[in-house]
């Protein structure tokens, strides 16, 4: 079956066309069919070193803090878009885990048994992407406080910490596949680092130039953390109250 459109009149919006492509939505005239090459066209424009994956890791690994700086200020067209970044990466992470069963050390939901709070801690385990995201908006108001000369608004924050925490995924991923490898314990060695790199990313964003802009940003990340497993096990213990009424 052909499911190519080639009507004088756009298909997305009405209007007439007087062209290749509708001055009103800029939708082709002729739709190209869904086939072996477009998919793999797609596949491409996502692991494009230019403009896709590989570019945004090697960006934001050399540079964090002035490109998501440049993707915020001046030019958005050369990353991959930072809530998708972080998801990706959180789901490399959560794959990569999940089949080699390595130890993050990141948080444990072991000792709570069948409590609300095992059962949160759990699901936060399983969902590092939407977690990364909901821990984001935490961290965001620390470093709204720290960093409150700054003309960055809260959501411009937010952005800078799902490209941030998607490159501390793949730290985890990457010294989990590691120690996997080596047997080896090195996911420690991997936690450091994300910390580090974390610090100086942040620190990079606001002033690179003040030592005090990196501590500020680790005290910021850290204090954000401990604010949204505070929460998750007050949710928890709060749930368990109600149920034993």
């Amino acid at each position: 079956m052909n499911t190519n459109t080639d009507t004088a009149q756009c298909q997305k919006c009405g209007t007439k066309f007087s062209g290749e492509f509708c001055a009103t939505c800029g939708n082709p005239k002729t739709l190209k069919r869904i086939d072996g090459r477009y998919v793999l066209s797609e596949i491409e424009s996502v692991l494009n070193f230019d403009k896709g994956i590989f570019y945004t890791i090697k960006e934001l690994i050399v540079r964090p803090g002035k490109t998501v700086h440049k993707f915020i200020n001046t030019d958005r067209s050369g990353l991959v878009k930072p809530l998708s970044f972080v998801i990706i990466c959180s789901f490399l992470y959560t794959i990569a885990q999940q089949f080699l069963r390595f130890e993050d050390k990141y948080v444990s939901a072991g000792g709570l048994g069948d409590s609300s709070v095992g059962v949160i801690f759990e699901w936060i385990l399983k969902n590092y992407g939407y977690t990364n995201i909901l821990m984001s908006v935490f961290i965001a108001g620390w470093i709204k406080l720290f960093f409150k000369k700054y003309r960055y608004n809260f959501f411009e924050i937010v952005i800078l910490l799902c490209f941030v925490m998607g490159i501390g995924m793949l730290y985890y991923t990457a010294f989990g596949l590691l120690e996997v490898i080596t047997n080896i314990n090195v996911l420690k060695t991997g936690a450091v680092l994300s910390f580090i790199y974390t610090a100086w990313a942040i620190g990079q964003f606001f002033n690179h130039k003040k030592a005090l802009s990196y501590i500020k940003g680790l005290v910021a990340y850290v204090l954000g953390m401990i604010s949204f497993y505070t929460l998750a096990m007050l949710l928890g213990l709060a749930i368990d109250l109600v149920a034993k009424r």
